[in-house]
């Protein structure tokens, strides 16, 4: 008799626990210079980086930890906040001022951030999903569609 493998509805840590392991992510990153805290994606895993964007409100700059996978010379990351409502400020902010910079484990780039649309949204949300085969479900928790984020290679100034 074989058993087969039911989905069920992810449930999230609480919001409170999310903002915390984000809040010491960055807290280490900083304190040890960089020196951890950023990982280039391997097969089905993905990677870390560091966006700093410009606020959309301040015009200061703001900078986050988020995951990524790459695509070519492009990086893709996903707009989810944590998987929560609403959209995470950095894609708020990246939507109003599209240059921004990301610091990788191998060093600094500038980019231009955009959403993929179309094919191009489906097959890297299809490769997305060989990372977290869960990665429907997860999408599903939020009230809108998660933007697939591509920060493509720009020129420095």
């Amino acid at each position: 008799m074989s058993v087969g493998r039911r989905t069920k509805t992810p449930r999230l840590p609480p919001r409170w626990f999310v903002r915390l392991v984000w809040s010491l992510h960055r807290g280490a990153y900083r304190a040890l210079g960089g020196r951890i805290g950023l990982w280039r994606p391997r097969a089905r895993r993905w990677g870390a980086l560091r966006l700093t964007t410009t606020g959309r409100r301040t015009g200061r700059p703001r900078s986050v930890i988020i995951a990524y996978v790459e695509d070519g010379p492009h990086l893709v990351a996903l707009a989810m906040n944590g998987w929560g409502e609403g959209e995470p400020a950095w894609w708020l902010n990246l939507r109003t001022h599209p240059e921004a910079t990301v610091d990788l484990a191998g060093g600094r780039r500038p980019v231009r951030g955009r959403a993929a649309t179309g094919d191009e949204r489906s097959r890297l949300w299809a490769r997305w999903r060989e990372i977290d085969p869960n990665l429907d479900a997860y999408a599903a928790l939020r009230p809108s569609e998660t933007a697939v984020v591509v920060l493509e290679p720009r020129q420095a100034e």
